[in-house]
């Protein structure tokens, strides 16, 4: 029994967001939301949404105990960028690179 939950088009770049998804990575579902309340990053906050959406799916759909589920994966993976311009000295242009991520929570039973 598994469950996942998708979060997509996220806009904060994956790079910063791996950080705190490391910290919970197999961590009971109770231990890591308290975690991650506690980290004072936007990824932090994303990955909480989305690992409260996991359990919700857990509970509505295979009827599971909650205090028996732990993060099994978590994957932080580039979503789309958004291209932008930023002015320069001398009338040129340097690129911007607006990242965003794609987070994916899979909760199992132990």
């Amino acid at each position: 029994m598994e469950a996942r939950s998708v979060s997509r088009h996220r806009r904060v770049a994956p790079r910063k967001v791996r950080g705190v998804a490391d910290l919970i990575r197999g961590k009971k579902v109770g231990e890591a939301l308290m975690i991650l309340d506690f980290i004072p990053k936007k990824g932090a906050r994303l990955l909480a949404k989305t690992l409260k959406s996991v359990i919700a799916n857990a509970e509505s759909q295979q009827r599971v105990d909650v205090d028996r589920l732990y993060v099994r994966r978590v994957l932080v993976d580039g979503g789309t960028t958004m291209k932008r311009f930023l002015p320069r000295a001398h009338g040129r242009a340097t690129p911007l690179r607006k990242r965003s991520s794609h987070i994916t929570i899979v909760v199992d039973e132990r």
